[in-house]
């Protein structure tokens, strides 16, 4: 059997290293924003060529604080992409924003620049792009219709850890970068993590405030806040991880060159372009036969996934939600056609033949 994902050993060469980190942070004694929490900011900020990373709980909530942080009206308008995960629209609605969506691009997945334009209204304040499965969107003419339309610009960077456009890395071309560190991420924690990283001292100080009920300083609540912090453990144990994510970053793509080197052409693979640097949190391919292949990868000991077999209009919760409309054909085809397959720091060159092997049989 080659699973989709394998976590345990994935964490494998790893795990020294978090039980030394265990034992510190237990003898320390200091759970919550301690030390552990300002070593791994300073170093994520580091990484990203940025000035300040603030931890936070998850990366559901990295998007909601980012939000908050700009303190937008209520009812104000925030263009998202129709195919992203639900947690994007979740964010936006958590801040009582109207989520006006936008299809991708077909070939990229990727909010497509060309159509952002046309959702703009008067009550449009921000941009939140999804670098979906790895890939950055195509920043340059996203940046330059923010700067046209005086636009706040949030990247939601949950699958994109080191990927770059044109040299540049995900989550530093807007006002705020949100990450989830959940297990299964580029750099994942061993439980529920994330951050934002930004340059603006004073989006630092108001998001430092958000996740800690408001406050800077212990029982003085300066403005409404929530209890969103980034725990010792977790920090620590990422810590650990971030010294080798460009080398997992790195093995992914070369198991995903073998995809393209040997898998025959009838499946539809990812774009591969010199601007970008993909990081493949997600090796989508696309075939007309979706789910007949998906079970015939099951019937071959290969692991799969959708991602995502509902978009997010058609989703039960989002039933009726102001600004979302009854169809999005683009996204649909996606939904519709899409599968993962195995390409993670877990799996092996011979496995990722074994999987093309099996695939290049399919009828």
């Amino acid at each position: 059997m080659i699973p989709y994902e394998n976590l345990k050993r994935l964490n494998a060469p790893f795990e020294d290293k978090f039980r030394e980190k265990f034992n510190s942070v237990i003898n320390n004694g200091h759970y919550i924003l301690g030390p552990e929490l300002e070593v791994f900011e300073k170093a994520y900020a580091k990484w990203n060529n940025v000035n300040y990373c603030i931890g936070v709980s998850n990366g559901l909530d990295a998007l909601i604080l980012s939000l908050k942080a700009c303190n937008f009206p209520e009812g104000s308008e925030v263009i998202v992409p129709s195919n992203t995960y639900i947690a994007s629209i979740l964010a936006i609605l958590a801040c009582q924003l109207i989520p006006v969506l936008v299809e991708p691009d077909i070939a990229t997945y990727n909010i497509n620049p060309n159509k952002i334009e046309e959702a703009i209204t008067p009550k449009t304040k921000a941009i939140m792009v999804v670098h979906l499965y790895g890939k950055c969107c195509q920043m340059d003419k996203i940046i330059a219709i923010k700067i046209k339309h005086n636009l706040v610009l949030v990247e939601d960077c949950a699958q994109a850890h080191g990927a770059t456009f044109k040299g540049q890395l995900s989550g530093t071309f807007g006002e705020f970068g949100a990450f989830s560190f959940y297990p299964t991420k580029n750099l994942g924690a061993l439980g529920d993590a994330g951050a934002i990283i930004c340059n603006d001292e004073s989006h630092k100080k108001m998001l430092t405030q958000l996740r800690n009920y408001g406050s800077e300083r212990k029982y003085y609540n300066d403005i409404i806040g929530y209890n969103n912090r980034l725990d010792e453990m977790q920090a620590a144990f990422l810590s650990v991880k971030l010294a080798h994510l460009k080398e997992m970053n790195a093995h992914r793509n070369k198991l995903a060159q073998l995809y393209f080197d040997n898998l025959k052409t009838d499946f539809i693979l990812p774009v591969q372009h010199p601007d970008f640097y993909d990081v493949y949190h997600i090796f989508s391919i696309r075939h007309k036969k979706r789910d007949e292949l998906q079970q015939y990868l099951t019937n071959n000991g290969i692991g799969t996934v959708i991602h995502y077999p509902v978009p997010p209009h058609r989703q039960k919760a989002l039933n009726g939600v102001k600004g979302i409309r009854s169809a999005y054909p683009i996204a649909e085809e996606i939904h519709d056609t899409t599968l993962s397959i195995p390409c993670s720091f877990c799996h092996t060159e011979n496995e990722i033949i074994q999987v093309i092997e099996a695939l290049n049989k399919f009828n």
